[in-house]
């Protein structure tokens, strides 16, 4: 099956995307994270179906919440198995026709490693996207090798930032270096930068004051199956956002008749923004204020990758 994140915009609070996650649903059985079956898939080739099949899925999924109102972005991943495959552009334009949904609206993600592969034959393939109307992401980047002349060569219109450096953004260490110099790479390329993994409101500050674009990650929603998103979107459900983040504004709560508040609409999503009286931070998140008092606030859990 696949969940979805939503990609939230760090300067208008609007939810501005959401990523396409695979996940393996074994029939009442915990369900299997990427990690746990696609190492196997790419041995067996069985990558090839099955990625195939989410590119279909996240389109029909697409269109959908387009047919319901709902204009977003849509980011799917494609594995470095299936975009060696000479059919790669053909399979990727037929899901798109074939759902209706619109191209626009499509972003294709790969890995920095999967890039460097062959560069010739990745700016060739993502040039053809490109000219098909879609948007391309490099993922996970910093964790590869490529040189810094190819992000003028490919068509890129998003880099995000593998989670790894932003772990540990606010310790004083590297990975603070690291991330404020892709931002600052990304504005002077014109290139949207994500940053991945967000679970802190430390990290979220650190983001926001060194003007990173977008963000996703448990501090804001975990990913979700896309009736449950549908119904965030829909009713505002307190639900709709993590466990961690709403243990955080439980805690807040007391200060909260202290606050200034304000109800915002960003792309059908409802937005509670708070402003601390003692800090100075805004909070937004998609909640329903009439229930964030009750005493059953769910509880944090550890952090897996998706």
């Amino acid at each position: 099956v696949l969940h979805y994140q939503p990609q939230h915009d760090l300067q208008t609070q609007a939810v501005t995307g959401r990523e396409a996650l695979i996940r393996w649903e074994r029939g009442g059985k915990n369900m299997l994270r990427p990690g746990d079956f696609i190492g196997v898939a790419e041995e067996t080739r069985l990558i090839l179906p099955i990625g195939e099949w989410a590119i279909e899925e996240a389109c029909r999924q697409g269109a959908a919440w387009h047919s319901e109102g709902t204009e977003i972005r849509i980011a799917v991943n494609v594995s470095a198995r299936q975009f060696q495959q000479p059919n790669v552009v053909s399979m990727i334009r037929d899901a798109v026709e074939h759902s209706g949904f619109d191209p626009h609206f499509l972003e294709i993600e790969i890995t920095e490693s999967t890039a460097m592969i062959d560069p010739d034959l990745t700016a060739e393939i993502l040039l053809d996207l490109k000219n098909l109307g879609m948007s391309i992401a490099i993922d996970d980047f910093g964790v590869g090798h490529s040189s810094l002349s190819y992000l003028k060569r490919f068509p890129i219109d998003t880099l995000k930032i593998d989670q790894s450096f932003v772990q540990d953004i606010t310790r004083g260490g590297s990975d603070g270096a690291i991330v404020s110099a892709v931002i600052a790479m990304g504005k002077a390329l014109n290139i949207r930068v994500i940053a991945e993994g967000v679970e802190t409101p430390e990290q979220l500050r650190f983001l926001k004051e060194h003007g990173c674009h977008e963000y996703q990650g448990y501090l804001f929603s975990r990913p979700m199956a896309a009736s449950a998103l549908s119904e965030m979107i829909h009713t505002a459900s307190p639900g709709a956002f993590t466990h961690r983040y709403a243990r955080t504004i439980q805690s807040g709560l007391p200060a909260i008749e202290h606050c200034a508040r304000a109800a915002t609409q960003c792309d059908a999503t409802h937005f509670a923004t708070w402003q601390c009286a003692t800090s100075a931070h805004f909070i937004s998140i998609p909640v329903c204020l009439r229930r964030l008092s009750t005493p059953d606030a769910p509880r944090a859990e550890p952090h897996t990758p998706p």
